[in-house]
């Protein structure tokens, strides 16, 4: 660990950053200090400080009360603007929910065709990740986030072109960027943000992009009731999202981007190939898009059309309900990840809310919707399965510290990996059934029943997981001392 030399920070600082006690008459008294008991005991390892703005390894040989605390700032301001960006593009990714009707209209499409559209956010969002994960681990948040919300504001302006081709193409494009926006936060989180709080941050992370999730559908919903064409809402996020990425622009801290030489490609190829060698983040991908399926295949896509045709919610009610489901991830994905920091633990949250999650999918399809109070079935159900955002610290924890972006992309490649390819599936088996003779709600049991299967396989797959959490690694390294 590098050390820190007093004699270039201010005298405020440095009483309290290098342990010197100021006395009267010019004197000082020495506290000892982690180098100091180095030097005293040089076979004995001083603990590490965790990875973070805090630790002295962070700092080097800068002012604490200066220099450090506004770099501090700064970090924070950059995760939260990340997060912004993540709120925005789950609005955009949640808004087809209200409008299928409209959509279907407007594009000449069945149900399940303009569900099919919406969908193909989840091809780009999936594959570009890999691709927005590596070039951030190489040059940084400010080169990439920003550019992603381009790509994000021009692919909404095509879509509210009205032309199927145009819209197909915005759709994945909103999706191309979209994939900078949770990779950009979590990279921020795991290079600049204290680890112990690695589960809290990436969880309100979330809290930012279910927030998103809740409102699109909602504001998309209000204004189609007002009587506002589609295509407003389309527009007007997309102005929103050029406002976005340039306050992105001006404000993200620069990094100096790596040297490009001939050892760059194979640098990244041995990032991805550790990454995706690695059992744990193919683990992580899957229970974590177990757990996400419900939200954004039934809820996202199908949500608002189920409670209408198969329960005979009005408009204005079915909007206001499937919105619960996203609203409950606000509540509890920093909640659920505040919970495994306290415990110390990744595994048992993960268990325990998604038992939680499968019986509240359950009831939505095969139990009576008046049982319980209006809206609390779905808070609960989103709130459960923002256990699925512990994966991503998980992942994180399971790899080196340099391929945080990189890990993050590969989770975020396996886990909307399956909503992409579920997506059409589950359209096609709605497609399917809705020319038989079955009651509404018979053809969405039969349809989402699957869904119960993946959340009882990712309860399955956890109980494999390696335990990551801090209490695990301290229990690990006290049984090595022993």
């Amino acid at each position: 660990m590098r050390g820190i030399n007093p004699a270039r920070c201010c005298s405020s600082c440095a009483p309290a950053t290098f342990g010197i006690r100021f006395k009267e008459g010019g004197r000082t008294e020495a506290k000892i200090t982690a180098a100091t008991k180095r030097e005293r005991l040089p076979n004995k390892r001083i603990p590490e400080y965790p990875r973070g703005i805090n630790s002295p390894d962070a700092l080097g040989e800068t002012c604490v009360t200066g220099k450090t605390r506004m770099k501090n700032r700064t970090v924070w301001i950059a995760w939260v603007l990340a997060s912004v960006l993540y709120f925005y593009q789950y609005a955009l990714r949640s808004a087809p929910a209200s409008m299928l009707p409209q959509l279907s209209e407007a594009f000449h499409l069945s149900a399940a065709g303009a569900a099919s559209m919406a969908g193909l956010f989840y091809y780009s969002y999936a594959a570009f990740g890999l691709v927005a994960g590596v070039a951030i681990d190489r040059l940084g948040s400010r080169a990439v986030v920003p550019a992603g919300a381009f790509l994000i504001a021009a692919g909404v302006l095509l879509f509210s072109s009205g032309d199927p081709l145009a819209a197909n193409l915005g759709r994945l494009m909103q999706g191309a960027g979209a994939a900078c926006a949770l990779i950009g936060a979590v990279y921020i989180v795991s290079t600049g943000l204290p680890s112990d709080r690695a589960a809290t941050l990436i969880g309100a992370t979330q809290m930012f992009g279910m927030a998103g999730g809740a409102a699109g559908p909602f504001f998309a919903g209000a204004l189609i009731s007002e009587g506002f064409s589609w295509r407003t809402f389309w527009i007007s996020m997309g102005v929103a999202g050029l406002l976005i990425a340039i306050v992105l622009v001006r404000v993200l801290p620069a990094k100096k981007p790596q040297t490009l030489n001939e050892s760059w490609l194979p640098n990244a190829m041995t990032a991805l190939r550790a990454v995706f060698g690695n059992p744990q983040t193919i683990l992580c991908g899957v229970i974590a898009g177990l757990l996400f399926l419900p939200t954004t295949i039934f809820d996202m896509i199908w949500g608002v059309r189920f409670l209408e045709e198969a329960h005979n919610f009005d408009y204005g009610e079915a909007v206001l309900r499937s919105a619960t489901v996203p609203l409950g991830w606000v509540i509890g994905s920093p909640l659920l990840g505040w919970l495994s920091d306290r415990m110390g633990r990744r595994k048992p949250v993960v268990i325990a809310s998604s038992l939680v999650l499968g019986a509240c999918l359950t009831w939505i399809l095969h139990g009576n919707p008046d049982a319980f109070p209006p809206y609390l079935l779905g808070l609960i159900t989103g709130a459960s399965s923002g256990a699925a955002m512990i994966l991503f610290t998980v992942s994180k924890e399971s790899n080196l510290p340099e391929h945080a972006g990189t890990s993050t992309s590969a989770l975020n490649l396996l886990n909307f990996a399956l909503s992409a390819l579920s997506g059409p599936a589950f359209a096609h088996i709605m497609e399917n059934i809705s020319g038989e003779a079955t009651a509404a709600l018979e053809r969405y049991q039969m349809t989402f029943q699957p869904l119960l299967y993946g959340v009882a396989l990712a309860i399955l797959l956890t109980c494999v997981l390696k335990e990551t959490g801090p209490a695990a690694r301290i229990s690990l390294k006290t049984a090595e001392a022993i």
